[in-house]
């Protein structure tokens, strides 16, 4: 979340990034390409559906003879208004956190970009069924089911995630489950994939990653689950044996992205 904002305990919070996320390829073609949308086609249409709106109530009132009511339209209005305004405010926090999350993401995202020097294949927002896997990282070490976790930081006080294997205490909350959970059983979601459609056991590993955050191995990390900052990840890497071939990488990443693309062609 930005600068200021203050979360459900009432703590005053800022977003673990320290700048935003550098453009993406095609970026300026789709935010033209909204707005095209926006000012072209969809501010018409609002348009014309509240003047279609108001001739239907005219030709009704012409035929059955009604007397005007301005109060009545009036005390709509209002009411309209109020729920607007308060739809507006209960989801202000949501969609700041689904910025940052994005953000997140995108920042995440490209600093693996660079990781395909040394031969890795990295994929982006792989959706399964009801979740999604934020980044998935193929290469010689093996094949990495990355989540991005792009928590709010404290303004004051503690700003560590501490890992013992099993838990993460985030700062001063309590210990938290939930992560590893769900990151483990993405990681066996990928496993089961790509056993499906190659034929082949890959050892599939988690790792959780926390922009912006200070990760302190209280208990060491285990090789099924990595909880590091972005900035950790290419020397564990380069510490790990050399657990896949060439052509294992090139078979496991060739059946990912066939599996991405057919479900790319189920939306349209």
């Amino acid at each position: 979340m930005d600068v200021g904002v203050v979360d459900a305990s009432g703590r005053s919070v800022r977003s673990p990034l320290k700048g935003k996320p550098l453009r993406l390829p095609g970026q300026s073609v789709e935010e033209r390409r909204t707005k095209l949308l926006e000012d072209r086609i969809e501010t018409p249409m609002l348009l014309a559906a509240v003047l279609v709106a108001v001739a239907g109530i005219e030709w009704y009132r012409s035929f059955t003879e009604l007397p005007y009511l301005p109060k009545h339209f009036t005390a709509a209005a209002v009411l309209a208004l109020l729920f607007a305004a308060w739809r507006f405010f209960r989801l202000r926090p949501k969609l700041k956190a689904l910025r940052q999350a994005a953000d997140g993401e995108k920042a995440v995202g490209q600093f693996l970009e660079d990781l395909r020097v040394n031969g890795y294949k990295v994929f982006h927002d792989v959706v399964g069924d009801g979740f999604n896997l934020d980044h998935v990282v193929i290469g010689r070490a093996g094949v990495f089911a990355v989540e991005t976790k792009t928590w709010s930081k404290p303004h004051r006080g503690n700003a560590t995630i501490r890992v013992d294997g099993a838990r993460l205490k985030v700062g001063d909350r309590k210990p938290d489950e939930r992560v590893v959970i769900q990151a483990r059983a993405q990681a066996g979601w990928l496993r089961e994939l790509l056993h499906a459609s190659t034929g082949r056991v890959f050892v599939v590993r988690s790792v959780v990653l926390f922009p912006g955050w200070f990760v302190e191995q209280v208990g060491g990390s285990t090789r099924e689950l990595w909880v590091l900052n972005p900035k950790a990840l290419p020397p564990f890497l380069e510490r790990e044996e050399v657990i896949l071939s060439e052509p294992d990488v090139r078979l496991a990443a060739y059946h990912l992205s066939r599996f991405i693309r057919a479900k790319e062609r189920e939306k349209n």
